[in-house]
């Protein structure tokens, strides 16, 4: 029974890291720069995964399908995505994972997202700054990063809300996981 428990944790572990990879590719073809004139600036897609991953599973199951991601990414993308991605997504699930303490009780899916939005642009921003050596660029570009995050943030939690509220990971007495929908 462990086997198979062990088994479908690792297989929801690799569907969730290959989401997460899939929508961090997918977000690159959207010209968001058209419209909102900030260099960089992304949808953060693949962060519905992982806000998923911080409010259902294991801490260590969200920080192996954020790292994971980044790994993959930057393989196929080079060191700097690697180093803006990894940067991001921690400090992102990081925070995240703080506050989904409070999840459902003083916290929304939404404030969580928001907050993840910001904490993955100031680790981005900061991690900019060390490769240029350029420290003013937290000053300078952050702001409007920051404006932007609040956006998609809102966009990436009101996305992630039905998911989230929808299924419950849940192990059952034999150590089984299960998908379990949430009738509320």
């Amino acid at each position: 029974m462990k086997q198979i428990a062990k088994t479908r944790r690792l297989t929801l572990d690799a569907l969730l890291i290959s989401l997460a990879l899939v929508l961090s590719l997918v977000e690159r073809w959207i010209p968001l720069e058209l419209i909102i004139p900030v260099p960089g600036i992304k949808l953060g897609l693949a962060n519905i995964v992982t806000l998923f991953a911080v409010l259902r599973l294991r801490p260590g199951e969200a920080v192996l399908i954020v790292v994971t991601r980044s790994l993959i990414l930057g393989v196929i993308s080079g060191p700097t995505t690697l180093m803006f991605s990894l940067s991001g997504g921690l400090l992102a699930f990081f925070f995240m994972w703080l506050l989904s303490h409070w999840h459902e009780r003083s916290m929304t899916t939404i404030g969580i997202s928001v907050c993840g939005a910001a904490a993955h642009n100031i680790g981005q921003v900061a991690m900019a700054g060390l490769v240029l050596e350029e420290p003013l660029l937290l000053m300078t570009y952050l702001p409007p990063l920051l404006l932007t995050g609040l956006a998609t943030g809102t966009l990436t939690g009101l996305s992630a809300y039905p998911v989230i509220k929808r299924f419950a990971i849940a192990q059952d007495i034999g150590g089984q996981i299960k998908v379990t929908e949430d009738k509320a």
